[in-house]
């Protein structure tokens, strides 16, 4: 077992583990203690996960001089935990160029410290695809049921660890298997998209390299992925920051605060909106604004 720890205090803007994982951002993580989105945070609770078939559980307590965020792993993990988690964002100085809006302001106060992620692009890809019409903590029931189901065993310390499937594994699954898991319609989608995958069709990673735009309708070829998903996609595996995927708490938003950016169509509401927020960070801003609005602003 490989274990570190990096304080807190180093990380600039510091580091809220709860609301980083909890905040609907990503659905590959787990809490050990079961009780992930259920709206309440336990102190150094565990959360774990699977990349690349190593196990990563990571954990925030507090040191004899500062707190730490301690992780154990099957490997040397603290370059891919900076990775995943984002530590080394400058919180600090994004928040810092933020525009003078009263209610991003609020949000950025209310959750210091939540950091976006960086997830692995296939299992952010499903994990959205199964988000349509569901809460946060539904999707992330049916995304742990199909690391069970169809995703390789890792061993730690004598537990065990499912990782998300692979495309070519998670293709062998049938429509009806899945309806049977509570997917429901997304199931075709679901098996679609991991074939395309699977087949070389097409891959998440390509949008990496286009510019915002294009790797936005990159993605919307996948079945099931509208511009939303896309989107998020992009957002929370892709690194690009300027993405604002526009959901149901954002358009709220945008109707109730910054109506002057509700357009005629998706691309120039979300032209609208990534300008009002600050371009470059919109999509931290969209983060915050839609964890601090689903918690009812708190």
């Amino acid at each position: 077992m490989e274990t570190g720890t990096i304080p807190v205090d180093d990380l600039a803007g510091g580091l809220d583990l709860y609301q980083t994982l909890e905040s609907g951002q990503s659905y590959l993580w787990r809490r050990e203690d079961g009780d992930m989105y259920s709206g309440t945070a336990a102190l150094e609770s565990w959360y774990s996960t699977v990349v690349d078939g190593e196990v990563i559980r990571v954990r925030t307590r507090s040191g004899p001089a500062d707190d730490v965020l301690e992780w154990e792993s099957t490997t040397d993990a603290e370059s891919t935990v900076r990775r995943l988690l984002r530590l080394d964002d400058d919180l600090e100085a994004i928040v810092a160029a933020a525009p003078d809006d009263p209610l991003l302001q609020q949000a950025y106060e209310a959750h210091r410290g939540m950091r976006l992620v960086a997830d692995p692009a296939f299992g952010t890809l499903i994990s959205f695809i199964c988000s349509a019409q569901m809460r946060v903590s539904r999707i992330h029931t049916m995304v742990s049921t199909l690391a069970r189901e169809y995703g390789d065993e890792r061993t730690f310390e004598g537990a065990v660890y499912a990782e998300f499937p692979t495309p070519k594994r998670l293709a062998t699954a049938t429509e009806s298997e899945l309806r049977e898991l509570g997917l429901g319609y997304r199931a075709p989608y679901v098996v679609r998209t991991a074939e395309m995958v699977a087949n070389g069709e097409a891959a998440p990673e390509e949008a990496r390299d286009l510019e915002y735009e294009a790797a936005r309708d990159y993605l919307t070829q996948f079945v099931g992925v509208g511009d939303k998903v896309a989107d998020c996609v992009l957002l929370f595996s892709l690194g690009f920051d300027e993405a604002v995927p526009l959901d149901t708490w954002i358009n709220s938003a945008i109707a109730d605060y910054y109506p002057d950016c509700d357009r005629s169509s998706y691309a120039e509401t979300s032209r609208a909106i990534r300008d009002r927020l600050g371009g470059e960070y919109a999509g931290y801003a969209q983060t915050y604004l839609f964890h601090f609005l689903r918690t009812g602003g708190t």
